[in-house]
């Protein structure tokens, strides 16, 4: 991908008015400090260059610009966080891929989005007609304020089976187009009718804002009850959650997502003042949706109902919660209950009961399991468990945990899942392995090219790659030499970016070198390139030596002994 637009939409968007939209940042010493929203943190402990564009936390190591924060905080993948930072930016990105396809798929989603927005204010006009006072009554039963409905930007699909057909169409836009962008549908027979219809709606959007697809309550009789968007090229339903979008800034804050099911519960949490609430939409919680949740919060409160089904829900929730690394707590609600009856009948007081009555994820999974599962199912639950973990010491923190509160053996769940046991400690010192020692090395010279660029050209002519022994580090330094002078972050890889913030973070401590230290570094390093010239030429020419001894050619060997002894005089007068 060229860099040409990314650098565009960096010098358009400060780095620290998009980090300010999440995190509360002081001036310190020249830099902004705050509190990192990727990990559990009170004190601030995240700097934000806004000159050099670039954010690194001290305790998590999260760093990079502004394209990075904006796409872990939204929890988006690369290409819709640039695609949204462009829109914010006013930066077209028609030329980034030269591919006539992507275009046209381009051109299909903004029609889509267009025709979505179009949508929303059809429903949302339709709310306030005097065909829409059986959902204004409806909501009026169901306790919401006009504040929530406003936010949320609910409305109502008419008793009709092309009103919104007929509005699109007014609009410039297709029946066929409808149906791909799944607002309308069609049948065998090729007929296109409304999707939704005598429906209370409740418009989903993306993090962005943008409504994306729509959900749907029957008020009158009918069957399904709710009625949800198809998949589509804009909405694909296992990514998203509703009410993430309004939720988003207030889960940064409390840390603390509170996850249910329906879309009345969201409207309701809201409305009673729990605004790090959403829902999922209409089907079980996806990895996905867990990854977009923890780029805001690192615990989730899971709201469930508190029979069969809610508890069977909320075991295979926790379970993909706790994989992800995040805090999960599983509040049940009593059963016969949901959490809008909760809130409509108790108040805010009666369901903070609840909150404070839910079990830790992982004691709520064991304690289920032993109630409901045989022995066999137990230890394979386990066993799954510890094997879908990816990161090694959540293993190792979960295993004792679980064979404890599971009443299994402890060795054989370790035997079985390849999980080691934890080694004691040595008093007697250990010496450092030689890939941790080459490393260090590596990292230590690279600082050098990172903090004082200018020198790139030079070091390159003189053979610093010589100097690296690691794979990372010849990779970092290739990177270096191709793009200096550009926009460098965008592309290194998270490894990376971390090692160049830290290098740029030291020239704001000023922990770099300066005066006659720049100088005796510089010499140091040409130094050190030298060594390791002299070192090749030296094993070159003992190379050469002992292939013309083997083939027995004499001049050749008189030849390389003389160079050989040449080079070995001049190293020893040079040093």
């Amino acid at each position: 991908m060229q860099s040409d637009p990314i650098q565009l939409i960096k010098s358009k968007l400060n780095i620290a008015d998009v980090v300010r939209r999440y995190v509360d940042l002081k001036p310190v010493s020249g830099r902004w400090m705050g509190a990192c929203p990727f990990h559990q943190e009170t004190k601030p402990s995240m700097s934000v260059n806004e000159q050099e564009g670039f954010f690194y936390c001290f305790g998590c190591q999260a760093s990079g610009d502004v394209i990075d924060f904006y796409k872990r905080i939204n929890g988006l993948e690369f290409r819709d966080a640039l695609e949204q930072l462009a829109a914010e930016a006013g930066v077209d990105l028609g030329d980034v891929r030269p591919d006539p396809q992507a275009d046209e798929r381009r051109k299909m989603k903004r029609l889509y989005l267009d025709m979505h927005t179009w949508a929303a204010r059809h429903f949302s006009d339709n709310l306030r007609l005097p065909a829409g006072s059986v959902a204004r009554d409806y909501l009026q039963r169901r306790g919401m304020s006009p504040e929530i409905v406003s936010e949320f930007g609910l409305g109502y699909s008419l008793e009709d089976w092309h009103a919104l057909d007929h509005f699109l169409q007014s609009k410039g836009f297709t029946p066929e187009q409808g149906v791909e962008s799944g607002l309308l549908s069609s049948n065998q027979k090729g007929s296109i009718y409304d999707r939704f219809r005598a429906r209370l709606v409740f418009p989903i959007q993306d993090l962005s804002g943008q409504v994306i697809a729509f959900g749907g309550r029957i008020i009158t009789e009918g069957e399904p009850k709710y009625l949800n968007s198809s998949d589509s090229p804009i909405y694909k339903k296992g990514d998203h959650l509703y009410g993430l979008y309004q939720a988003r800034r207030h889960m940064t804050r409390t840390r603390r997502a509170l996850l249910t099911e329906g879309y009345v519960d969201v409207l309701s949490l809201h409305q009673f003042g729990f605004k790090d609430s959403c829902g999922v939409l209409g089907t079980a919680l996806t990895p996905d949706q867990v990854r977009r949740l923890a780029g805001f919060c690192n615990r989730v409160d899971l709201v469930f109902d508190g029979d069969a089904p809610g508890r069977k829900a909320a075991l295979r929730s926790a379970e993909m919660i706790l994989l992800q690394g995040l805090r999960v707590n599983v509040v049940l609600l009593p059963e016969g209950e949901d959490v809008d009856s909760v809130l409509q009948t108790q108040g805010k007081r009666g369901f903070e009961a609840c909150l404070d009555a839910a079990e830790d994820g992982l004691t709520f999974a064991m304690s289920t399991l032993c109630k409901e599962h045989s022995p066999k199912e137990i230890m394979d639950w386990a066993q799954g468990f510890l094997q879908k973990l990816q990161d090694a010491s959540l293993k190792a923190f979960y295993l004792p945990r679980m064979a404890q509160g599971l009443g299994l053996s402890e060795a054989i769940l370790r035997s079985t899942t390849g999980v080691p046991r934890p080694q004691a400690r040595s008093s007697a010192p250990r010496p450092a392995p030689k890939v941790g020692r080459e490393d260090k090395d590596d990292r230590y010279f690279l600082r050098f090219p990172i903090q004082y660029p200018d020198y790139v050209p030079d070091l390159c002519k003189r053979g610093f790659g010589t100097i690296l022994t690691t794979d990372w580090g010849e990779k970092l330094w290739q990177k270096l030499v191709k793009l200096h002078g550009q926009d460098l972050l965008p592309n290194l890889d998270d490894q990376e970016k971390r090692f160049w913030a830290e290098c740029r973070l030291e020239l704001e401590q000023t922990l770099a070198f300066s005066g006659e230290e720049l100088q005796e570094e510089w010499n140091h390093i040409c130094d050190r390139i030298e060594g390791v010239r002299e070192k090749y030429r030296r094993r070159e020419l003992i190379e050469a030596l002992k292939l013309a001894q083997e083939r027995g050619d004499e001049q050749a060997v008189a030849e390389c002994t003389k160079a050989l002894n040449d080079f070995l005089g001049r190293s020893d007068e040079q040093h």
